[in-house]
This record gives C-alpha cells, sequence and structure tokens, in this order.
C-alpha cells in the first residue's frame, strides 16, 4: 500500500507545478515520485522506491528543467501584417504633412501621415512608422 502514498505525493506535486508557473521544479520531481510509484508496486519495496525516486528526481531535474525553462524563455510571436511595420524605417516618396504623401517601406508604396500635426516631411527623408490607421501609416522623423 506504500504505492499510494507515493501517487498521493506526485499528485500533490503536481497541484504545486500547476500553482507555481514557471518554476518548473515541482513537475519533474511529481514525474520521479510516479515513478517511485511503479517500482513500488512492481515490488520494489519502500528502499527501493526510494532510490527510484532520488534517481529519477536529479535526472528529470537535470534534463527536463533546462529544456522547460529555454521553452518559457522563448520571444513573443513574431508581428504580421500591419503591426510588422510598426518601427521601421520608410523613405519619403512625395511630401509628407498631416494631411497626406507617401512613402516606401519593404518594397511598397504607402500612403502616409506625419503623426505630429506641424511637421512637414521633405521627399527623400528617412522616416520611422509609428502607427498604422487603416492603409495609412503615421511617421515621424
Amino acid at each position: 500500500m506504500s504505492w499510494l502514498l507515493w501517487v498521493v505525493f506526485a499528485v500533490a506535486l503536481a497541484v504545486g507545478e500547476i500553482l507555481t508557473p514557471g518554476l518548473f521544479f515541482l513537475g519533474p520531481v511529481a514525474l520521479a515520485a510516479g515513478a517511485a510509484a511503479l517500482a513500488d508496486l512492481l515490488g520494489a519495496g519502500t528502499v527501493g522506491a526510494l532510490v527510484v525516486f532520488i534517481v529519477c528526481s536529479f535526472a528529470s531535474v537535470a534534463f527536463l528543467r533546462p529544456v522547460a525553462r529555454r521553452h518559457v524563455r522563448m520571444p513573443a510571436l513574431s508581428r504580421t501584417g500591419t503591426d510588422a511595420l510598426i518601427g521601421r524605417r520608410a523613405v519619403v516618396t512625395r511630401e509628407v504633412d498631416a494631411f497626406g504623401g507617401r512613402i516606401r517601406v519593404g518594397g511598397e508604396e504607402w500612403s502616409a501621415r506625419a503623426y505630429l500635426d506641424d511637421q512637414v516631411l521633405a521627399e527623400g527623408r528617412t522616416v520611422d512608422i509609428v502607427q498604422i490607421e487603416g492603409a495609412t501609416a503615421l511617421v515621424v522623423e
């Protein structure tokens, strides 16, 4: 019946892992407790199950935790569509002011307006795209 204690211990550790997101320490130890329960159920006895628990704990923390931590630190998804244009550089192809103009960004020509109402951006200037409103890029020098 001691295998049942290992199962309860594994479940408690798994619940603890769920309640502490991002650490990924209790999860590998919960797997080790599950392995100890299986070893005890197969007849390894209490001492054998304890040895399995200790070995599996070290192994799972050493091998699984670094992999899980790398996945937690993965960069956010890349921006796509018009969101990908924000922050990019563009060249003014037709004077841009608060009422309109044209820019070239990434080989495409876009309608543009000055982000600051009083700013006038001459043709040939390099600008930064600050915001996209519909099909119009709001730019600033």
